[in-house]
């Protein structure tokens, strides 16, 4: 696992080394173990590493024999021990046994080709010294970040943004598309960054430049429905049991020692069930806890622990937990980000590392099974959509009272009724997965913005740009819904904040559900054995059922998330509300001052839940206030290791 960056800045410009150890050094959280360096007239690039694989080897940048090519990668490849012994006859391995290097070995031999038959998380950047040829590629489910810009007549690249600020002659302007996006979604929706200049590589895609003309980027995985129909129920089980044992068995492959996250759920509750069947050593399983909230797990991950026999980890949080760390959580991200669970991920992610490197994780499984509410609810709305069009007038009227649960349903039911009228599953997708309504953003955003981003406002225009109508398959308005969560949520919101609250500590997460082998698998799986009945995650579950304590499945699914709602009733409210004003994010002319101290007015009277957007809030606040500053206080490595040509 590491953190990569590199600038190919062309027309025969040098790139001076120490632009390339800048770039790195803001990388450090990510690598704190190693770092190398490569510069090659008007191309450089390097590394931060932490060691997980071949721990004395692994050096990067890592060389083809003849010195021709030179390899930087971050992310780990879970079945190269297979792919080396496939590799062997006809290259000559230099370390012992460096993922980066069978990497290099399989893309000499296979070309493009190499990157499906790569098992695991990955962002690669190979450089031919040659043709003056750069590749960067990025694995299926957008796991491992990788961003790159295009100025001044070259290219730079980074694990993270912040490791582009620092270039010469480089401009980041705030684009409001992305902050249009944030306050939506609570992130950035890809294409699009927080910065008119950056771009991410996107999930599955492969990217090549040579010395003059534009980059080329083509996609090499595309998530598709392949359902099979004629196989029992029975086998359906046995297959999803068979494939969960072998995608966390090779998930486990390290030199130091794997834990896991588990929250109480039935995805991390499989992960972990699944390591007890197949893991070498015993393990530690981690779980962040909410004394005295409904949202609380910490019981429910003790007895998987008990159950499995293993050590747990509990880290209570209480709101002025959160309020101390906010700062410092959204400092981890390049970009804003309102990802509920980003406060527990960062600070469960602080005192893992304090045990292992590497921790498994189960995200993914909600995307792939259909675990999550929305997804049940969006099923509901396709179906009483006659019904809702018939009583909306009915629900717009429904009164506000001094009460603060029957404001929350009665916004909870308006939301309802708008999902219900909308067409298909994709856009019923995204209007799931916002964060507030065009009502709402039309109370904060001033005027003149709102006007410059009506053009991209409705539901219907997002489903367009992103599954364009001549190139949907023909899916159930469920499966249409699975899909945006699958390729659109998953890499834009929940990888991103994963990666992030991990690397923060250097510590490495794994998502074995997101493994393109298993991916592939779950897509053929019949709907109807994911959401059976009112019941997600259906063949999952009895899967996984033997494994774990009796009636553990059978609680209410709660989540990895802030108790937000309740939190910002109290002293959270106030430190979101300071960071506001405190952060001159008001000066940007995006943003009406009126309308978001009204919203923090009514949360805490109850007439409305708008936790998810005061959350929202805080978090561009923060970021907004630090985002002008372009050096972090980083340790160099005492000795960097130069390769020079």
């Amino acid at each position: 696992m590491c953190g990569i960056a590199g600038w190919y800045r062309r027309g025969g410009r040098p790139v001076p080394q120490e632009a390339i150890v800048s770039q790195c050094d803001r990388l450090v959280s990510r690598g704190p173990d190693d770092a190398g360096y490569l510069t090659d007239a008007d191309f450089g690039f390097g590394m931060r590493r932490l060691s997980i694989i071949d721990i004395a080897g692994g050096h990067q940048p890592i060389f083809s024999p003849d010195g021709r090519y030179a390899i930087v990668f971050n992310g780990e490849i879970m079945n190269h021990p297979a792919l080396r012994r496939e590799l062997e006859g006809g290259y000559k391995f230099y370390t012992d046994h460096s993922d980066t290097e069978t990497i290099l070995a399989a893309y000499l031999k296979w070309g493009d080709d190499a990157w499906l038959r790569l098992e695991g998380m990955y962002a690669v950047a190979i450089w031919d010294k040659h043709a003056k040829n750069l590749v960067l590629a990025r694995d299926p489910l957008g796991i491992k970040p990788l961003f790159f810009t295009e100025q001044a007549g070259g290219i730079a690249f980074a694990s993270e943004i912040t490791a582009l600020r620092d270039l010469p002659n480089h401009r980041f302007e705030l684009n409001e598309d992305g902050v249009d996006d944030f306050f939506c979604f609570g992130h950035t929706l890809p294409p699009q960054t927080i910065f008119k200049q950056v771009r991410p590589l996107e999930p599955g895609h492969v990217l090549q430049v040579g010395a003059v003309g534009r980059p080329a980027i083509r996609r090499f995985w595309q998530a598709r429905l392949n359902v099979q129909e004629g196989i029992s129920e029975a086998d359906w089980i046995e297959r999803t049991r068979a494939e969960l044992l072998r995608t966390v068995k090779e998930h486990q492959l390290s030199d130091v020692p794997v834990g896991a996250f588990v929250s109480g759920g039935v995805d991390s509750g499989a992960i972990a069930a699944a390591m007890a069947r197949t893991a070498s050593a015993s393990f530690k399983i981690f779980t962040a806890g909410f004394p005295g909230s409904p949202r609380d797990e910490t019981a429910a991950a003790k007895r998987i622990a008990d159950h499995l026999g293993c050590e747990h980890v509990v880290l209570p949080m209480q709101p002025q937990t959160a309020e101390d760390v906010l700062p410092a959580v959204q400092a981890s991200f390049d970009e804003p980000t309102a990802a509920n669970s980003a406060i527990p991920l960062w600070y469960l992610s602080k005192a893992a590392v304090e045990h292992v490197k590497v921790v498994l994780c189960g995200e993914g499984g909600d995307e792939l099974f259909l675990g999550y509410n929305r997804q049940r609810w969006g099923k509901r709305m396709a179906r009483w959509q006659g019904l809702m069009r018939a009583t909306g007038g009915a629900i717009d009227r429904l009164p506000e009272l001094p009460i603060r649960k029957w404001n929350y349903f009665r916004q909870l039911a308006g939301r309802f009724r708008e999902g219900a009228s909308l067409k298909d599953g994709y856009e019923r997708f995204f209007s799931a997965v916002s964060i507030s309504t065009p009502q709402l953003r039309s109370r904060i955003f001033r005027p003149e913005f709102l006007a410059r981003e009506q053009r991209r406002e409705s539901f219907e225009e997002r489903a367009r740009e992103f599954f364009p109508p001549a190139q949907r398959p023909q899916l159930s308005d469920l499966e249409e819904f699975m899909l945006g969560d699958l390729t659109v949520h998953l890499p834009a919101s929940m990888c991103q904040r994963l990666d992030r609250a991990t690397m923060a500590h250097s510590l490495e997460a794994r998502v074995p559900f997101l493994s393109h082998r298993f991916v592939d698998f779950a897509l053929t799986v019949p709907t109807g054995l994911k959401l059976k009945g009112n019941t997600g995650k259906y063949v999952l579950r009895q899967a996984v059922e033997p494994w774990l304590p009796p009636g553990q499945l059978n609680q209410r699914k709660i989540g990895f998330q802030l108790p937000l709602a309740d939190w910002f009733m109290g002293g959270l409210n106030d430190f979101a509300r300071d960071a506001w004003r405190s952060s001159g994010a008001s000066d940007l002319g995006l943003l009406d001052p009126k309308g978001v101290e009204q919203l923090f007015d009514e949360h805490r009277a109850g007439a409305a839940d708008h936790g998810r957007m005061l959350y929202a809030i805080a978090m561009f606040s923060c970021w907004w206030k630090d985002q002008g500053r372009t050096s972090a206080k980083m340790s160099r490595p005492a000795k960097p290791v130069l390769a020079t040509t």
